[in-house]
């Protein structure tokens, strides 16, 4: 019998080259190519929420029930949970740069057909479709961003691009502005909505062929020279900028070793016997986020209406500060979690967030708020909220090793998903009650039941923040390999698995 060979073995400086490059023209590729998957999720779920009053028209082609309409929502959120778990593994596997071009791939067909759809179950199909695509795109694309900005500005990147979900929500609201006018003919509007997010992933699929492969990756899967080959381009990019980049000293270099492929058992041990108390930080964080969101984002329309009577033609006014606030947070605080550091900031944007909620709770109930500062107050607890939910993202890319960084993401995402986004929604519009009760009966619904819906979110976002304070990790400017030693690492052997463990 011959002998299995030795794992191969390799010294290498690549993560360090990676981590010392300053800010450049390549970095601010990775951003565009790779951050508008937030954009188009944005994007997706705005125009599908104004696309049910037409898909509901009696004089309209498709004829859908008001609970078909409300369930395209959750078969699109359904699909993007299948596709993170899916394509989580899959690009842990077989690479950032395949997935990335794959998955964009995928949504674009599944949004592109959706805009052809004859009848129910052909949209259905085509949303589940779209959501897989944009599912796969979370895991795929926070985990080539993590491994190619520089430690330096990592968070500061990873947050904004998180953000920028709500620039795309805006952008759906303006087109449904126009397409749901009397501007354009009923039967078309709603398909030339389904049509906007593809012809701005042709544009970004042309911009992501430029982008190498993760050389992070690729040094953890075997492929050491051609990680090497891939930052050498990448300080020859810089270099042509006019940028003079010192060498990196040996005693930087990681040494690593081949390692195969993990089962299910293998990873479920490592979260949550390797990692307990990060295990339990990226549950807490997602989905107490994920719960707030969904709770609030899928019901503020009915509050606006219930509530303060504002009729449907005008809450999408409502929506602009409501979004305003949701993008600048991540915009404008989002180097904070790279100076001030992250379980700081992170307490200070959930446990923020938190408070606000619980003070509008008391105003709501007392009955001192009107449409317009409701909104103002919803503004202002999203601007801390929404740094806060996009740094949940970024934890959980970053405080896993790099093997199962897809598949860390993946997981957290879809249980949060699965727990905020399914309970939430129906939560909250059982404690709305009747959104058409002033227009029948000139008085709005109880405010209690709802105000004690907000003060259960701003419990579990202050929890979020003492989670994150006490289990959190101090990951700021500090190197992806530094935060979480690879599996692959030599020399990775039980001491250091308890090492692990106590830093954890």
């Amino acid at each position: 019998m011959s002998a299995v060979p030795a794992p191969m073995t390799v010294r290498s400086t690549v993560p360090a080259r990676m981590d010392r490059l300053p800010w450049t023209r390549f970095h601010w590729l990775v951003v565009v190519g790779l951050g508008v998957s937030w954009i188009l999720d944005g994007l997706e779920i705005q125009i599908v929420s104004l696309n049910s009053a037409p898909l509901t028209n009696p004089a309209g082609s498709m004829h859908l029930t008001a609970g078909e309409a409300g369930a395209l929502g959750s078969i699109y959120l359904a699909g993007e949970v299948v596709g993170a778990l899916v394509f989580g593994r899959i690009t842990d596997r077989l690479g950032r740069r395949k997935l990335f071009i794959l998955t964009l791939a995928i949504y674009l067909v599944g949004s592109g057909l959706g805009g052809l759809s004859w009848d129910f179950w052909s949209l259905a199909v085509f949303r589940f479709v779209a959501g897989t695509g944009i599912g796969g795109e979370y895991t795929a694309i926070n985990s080539a961003i993590d491994e190619l900005i520089p430690a330096h500005y990592r968070g500061r990147v990873d947050i904004a691009v998180n953000g920028t979900y709500w620039g795309g929500a805006v952008l759906g609201d303006l087109a449904g502005l126009y397409l749901f006018s009397n501007h354009v003919s009923l039967n078309w509007g709603w398909r030339i909505g389904f049509f906007i997010g593809p012809v701005l992933g042709l544009v970004i699929i042309y911009l992501r062929r430029t982008i190498p492969e993760s050389p992070r990756w690729l040094l953890t899967h075997g492929r050491a020279e051609e990680a090497t080959r891939t930052v050498d381009d990448i300080e020859a990019r810089v270099a042509h900028e006019g940028v003079h980049l010192e060498p990196v000293p040996d005693s930087k270099a990681i040494e690593l070793k081949e390692t195969p492929p993990l089962g299910f058992g293998q990873l479920t041990r490592i979260f949550f016997g390797t990692y307990p108390k990060r295990s339990v930080l990226g549950f807490t964080m997602m989905v107490t986020q994920a719960f707030l969101y969904n709770a609030i984002f899928f019901s503020y329309s009915l509050v606006l209406k219930a509530f303060y009577g504002i009729p449907a033609g005008s809450i999408p006014y409502y929506f602009f500060p409501f979004a305003a606030g949701n993008l600048l947070g991540p915009l404008l605080l989002g180097h904070l979690f790279d100076t001030v550091g992250r379980r700081k900031m992170i307490l200070a944007t959930y446990g923020g967030s938190g408070v606000l909620l619980f003070v509008t709770a008391l105003l709501f109930h007392g009955g001192v708020l009107n449409a317009t500062t409701q909104t103002v107050l919803w503004c202002v607890i999203f601007f801390f909220a929404s740094a806060g939910a996009s740094s949940a993202y970024l934890t959980v890319s970053e405080i896993f090793p790099l093997e199962l960084r897809g598949q860390a993401i993946s997981y957290f995402f879809a249980i949060s998903q699965g727990a905020g986004g399914v309970v939430a929604p129906w939560l909250f519009g059982k404690l709305i009650g009747d959104p058409n009760a002033i227009a029948e009966t000139g008085a709005a619904p109880p405010s209690g039941p709802l105000t004690w819906g907000y003060i259960i979110g701003a419990g579990l976002m202050i929890t979020g923040g003492l989670v994150a304070w006490f289990c959190g990790v101090n990951a700021e400017r500090q190197s992806l390999e530094d935060i979480a030693t690879p599996l692959s690492a030599v020399g990775r052997a039980e001491g250091d698995l308890r090492q692990e463990q106590s830093r954890a």
